[in-house]
């Protein structure tokens, strides 16, 4: 996970999901749109995943 990432999760979630394909998105987005700390633990989980 880079820097780049983190600051991404951070500012956007579902932008820094993008490569870990739609499922991830959709969830993220969800999750964000229902608050932000929920999308951005979730955003970190799924690219802390490899």
């Amino acid at each position: 996970m880079s820097c780049l990432q983190v600051l991404l999760c951070i500012i956007f979630p579902p932008l820094a999901v993008l490569d870990r394909g739609c499922g991830s998105i959709i969830i993220v987005t969800i999750l964000t749109c229902l608050g932000w700390v929920p999308g951005t633990l979730a955003a970190l989980i799924i690219l802390n995943k490899n």
